[in-house]
């Protein structure tokens, strides 16, 4: 759960519909052929201590009341690699900004496998 607190009031957002925001997100987006199940982003990132929450490749650490959100995706063979994750980037981070208020930090991007079309 992420608390936010202003002028009208309390808002309460849930860690589940923030990873399926993510994950629809991903999802939806040209060249990714899926987002991988379960990770184990504890052995990847051990340096991230505060707030973990794994679901289905979408990883959530709540830091200094900013995001940091880790995915780990399938890409499609013959797409540019480099090109798809600025763009998962850039549109996790504006979705995520905009559904909720909340600043999001940073966005990393992890390749899991490469598979054909």
């Amino acid at each position: 759960m992420i608390t936010r607190e202003n002028h009208i009031g309390k808002i309460i957002i849930s860690d589940k519909y923030i990873r399926e925001l993510i994950w629809n997100t991903v999802a939806g987006s040209f060249g990714v052929s899926g987002v991988n199940e379960d990770s184990l982003f504890g052995d990847i990132l051990p340096f991230l201590k505060k707030k973990n929450t794994h679901s289905n490749g979408v990883n959530i650490v709540s830091k200094d009341n900013k995001l940091i959100i880790n995915l780990k995706i399938s890409v499609t063979c013959g797409t540019n690699i480099s090109a798809i994750v600025k763009s998962l980037r850039h549109r996790v981070s504006f979705v995520v900004e905009e559904a909720t208020g909340i600043k999001v930090s940073k966005v990393n991007v992890f390749i899991d496998s490469v598979t054909q079309a």
